[in-house]
C-alpha cells in the first residue's frame, strides 16, 4: 500500500512539473548569440535584435539579427515547433543605441509598438522594423526617421516577406532578373 501511495505521489509530482510549463523568460544577449538565419554573431550587427522561444526547446531560443527577420520567421508556414514567446529589444530603453541595442532590455513582441517603413536599416542591411515599449517613443522615432507606427499584428507581410532592393536595384523586376539568371545557370 505504501508503494502504491509513493507511486501516486510521484505521478502527481510529474504532472505538476508538466503543468508548470517551459520557462520562456528572455535570455541576455551575449557574445555567444548567433542569428538563426545568418549564423553570424549578433553583437557584430547594429539595430534591434529578437529571440524566439519554441515549445520543446527549453533554454535554447532562436536569436535574430533583425526584428524584421523574426516577424518573417513567425509568419512562415514551415514552423516545426510552436512559438511560445517572442522577445524584441526595446529601442526606447535607457542606454539603448543603434550600435548597442541592449543585452537585457527585452519586451514581449506582442506588447511592443513598431515603426515600419522608415529609413532605419538593420543589422543585415535591410529595412528594419523598430520596436518600442512606449508608443510615444515610437512616434518620436518615426517623426525623425520616417515610417508608420503600428502594433505587431498590423505589420504588413510586404514589410517582412517581400524582396529587398539592394545596390540600386529596381525592386521586383530586379529580383525576377536574378532568379531567371540563376535558372539559366542551373540549366547549362
Amino acid at each position: 500500500m505504501k508503494r502504491l501511495l509513493l507511486v501516486l505521489a510521484l505521478l502527481g509530482l510529474a504532472a505538476c512539473k508538466e503543468e508548470a510549463g517551459q520557462d520562456t523568460s528572455a535570455l541576455p544577449l551575449t557574445a555567444d548569440a548567433v542569428g538563426h538565419f545568418c549564423q553570424m554573431n549578433l553583437l557584430e550587427h547594429d539595430g534591434p535584435k529578437a529571440q524566439v522561444h519554441l515549445a520543446g526547446l527549453p533554454g535554447m531560443p532562436l536569436f535574430f539579427s533583425q526584428v524584421r527577420d523574426v516577424v518573417a520567421y513567425a509568419r512562415m508556414p514551415e514552423q516545426s515547433h510552436e512559438i511560445l514567446t517572442i522577445w524584441v529589444n526595446d529601442m526606447g530603453a535607457p542606454g539603448a543605441t543603434w550600435a548597442a541595442p541592449g543585452a537585457d532590455n527585452w519586451i514581449a513582441a506582442q506588447e511592443a509598438t513598431y515603426v515600419v517603413g522608415g529609413r532605419a536599416v538593420g543589422g543585415m542591411g535591410t529595412p528594419e522594423i523598430v520596436p518600442f515599449a512606449e508608443a510615444e517613443k515610437a512616434i518620436a522615432f518615426a517623426e525623425a526617421n520616417g515610417g508608420k507606427v503600428m502594433p505587431l499584428d498590423e505589420i504588413p507581410d510586404e514589410a517582412v516577406l517581400a524582396p529587398v532592393v539592394l545596390d540600386g536595384g529596381s525592386g521586383d523586376d530586379e529580383f525576377e532578373k536574378r532568379l531567371r539568371a540563376l535558372s539559366r545557370k542551373k540549366g547549362e
